[in-house]
């Protein structure tokens, strides 16, 4: 279990275990596993591609950031922002439960091993790279759709380069049992590919 201490300064420092099992988190940030399925299974009914949804908007024109390679690509002018919608979900008429929670995590694959608190993109200011959120959102691109919706706002600062981020994904329903992850959780996992592009004026 954490331990909190308070310091003499009036500092709330947090002390983690040696072990942390948890999503999205423990993806290189509490510990240095590579991806969500070092402590979950993929074990849920949403295997299919066809009905799966995972997309990235541009928040102003609400278009797919989604390449004829399937990547998505995401391109800023360096010092501007830009915000984008993480899509999660699955769409209408699916004969199969909805899944419940999502969970995501934009992460770059290099920076799992180092000591670095930021796993995203070096010279990369991101507001929300990571989050597990409930199914319910409403999404007028996905009508009827049972997804989760959630904005990020990116900004390359002076440093920042070109760089191809993993969006880690897993939709989930049931809760994980203390000790045993797996007992009660269902889950899918999925990765896509994010390419984040400087321009520079």
């Amino acid at each position: 279990m954490s331990k909190i201490v308070v310091s003499l300064l009036g500092m709330v420092v947090l002390f983690l275990p040696t072990a942390v099992v948890a999503y999205p988190p423990a993806v290189g940030i509490a510990g240095k596993s590579r991806s969500c399925t070092e402590c979950h299974a993929s074990n849920g009914p949403w295997k299919d591609k066809a009905r799966t949804i995972i997309d990235i908007l541009d928040a102003k024109t609400r278009r797919s950031l989604r390449q004829p390679d399937g990547r998505f690509m995401i391109s800023v002018e360096r010092g501007k922002t830009r915000k984008v919608i993480t899509v999660i979900g699955r769409r209408a008429g699916d004969k199969r439960s909805a899944p419940t929670r999502n969970a995501w995590l934009y992460v770059d694959p290099k920076r799992i091993e180092t000591a670095s608190l930021s796993k995203f993109a070096p010279g990369w200011g991101v507001n929300l790279p990571m989050s597990c959120r409930v199914v319910g959102d409403k999404v007028p691109e996905y009508p009827g759709a049972a997804v989760t919706a959630a904005g990020m706002i990116v900004r390359p600062d002076d440093a920042a380069q070109d760089a191809e981020l993993e969006l880690q994904v897993m939709l989930t329903t049931g809760k994980s049992a203390k000790g045993d992850p797996d007992k009660w959780l269902r889950a899918n996992y999925f990765v896509r590919k994010l390419v984040l592009k400087v321009i520079d004026p």
